[in-house]
């Protein structure tokens, strides 16, 4: 476990330099515009490993909840809790998340700490990573367009709609499997299918606030379709 700690006070340090390293490179942004550049590196990073791990490396998460962790897993649970105590602290420095988003954060660093310190569900905890960085890009992709002006526009429209079709079938859909998967195992501990259920209850707030707002945009979009088609007509007959 001394080990464990060692790596992730590397891991946080490594998180903390490539930020301090862009804030210094592009000084005319903003701190939080070089913040969520390191969260989209981390969520590429870790969606592209965790995607290897489950795909290729295994064991498949489905059919092995609770087995012992493997030198890939460890890596990316070691590279996610840096970034995770990373973020959490600049979160709290700045004060720039809500209640819901701080405890998304203490649950991903509980679970990472748990399955490095039991040396299992490794494997799980890497398909959640998985399942809740898959749409972190996308996010990240929507703050930009807005603090660029080009939000409202088709780029700003296909990157909601895959966010809330990824985070709808990905993080719901399978992920509520997977739960399940979990909660029907014998293998994992307890602490693990609480932890499950926890992030999966999180993750099911986060869809009813989604779902409000695509609701919200669409009704929006479709009252000023039916605006402009109005004054289409008007200028029309006035012709």
């Amino acid at each position: 476990m001394n080990l464990y700690l060692v790596e992730t006070s590397c891991s946080l340090t490594v998180w903390f330099s490539l930020y301090v390293l862009l804030c210094y490179l592009n000084g005319r942004r903003s701190k939080e515009w070089n913040c969520r550049l390191v969260t989209l590196l981390h969520g590429l990073l870790i969606v592209f490993l965790t995607a290897y791990i489950g795909f290729i490396d295994g064991p498949w998460p489905f059919t092995h909840a609770g087995s012992k962790n493997t030198p890939l897993q460890i890596l990316a649970l070691l590279l996610s809790l840096g970034y995770f105590l990373f973020d959490m602290a600049w979160c709290v420095y700045f004060r720039a998340e809500g209640l819901v988003m701080m405890a998304h954060h203490t649950l991903s660093i509980l679970g990472i700490v748990c399955a490095l310190g039991m040396d299992e569900s490794g494997i799980e905890v890497c398909a959640v990573l998985f399942g809740s960085e898959i749409t972190n890009p996308l996010l990240q992709a929507r703050w930009f367009l807005r603090q660029t002006g080009r939000y409202d526009s088709v780029s700003g429209d296909a990157v909601d709609l895959l966010f809330i079709t990824l985070f709808a079938c990905v993080r719901i859909g399978v992920g509520g499997h997977m739960l399940y998967c979990e909660l029907a195992s014998p293998k994992p501990k307890l602490v693990m299918k609480v932890g499950g259920v926890a992030i999966y209850t999180l993750s099911c707030f986060f869809m009813v606030d989604i779902a409000s707002f695509a609701f919200r945009k669409s009704r929006t979009k479709y009252r000023r379709w039916l605006e402009q088609r109005k004054l289409d007509s008007a200028n029309g007959h006035a012709r």
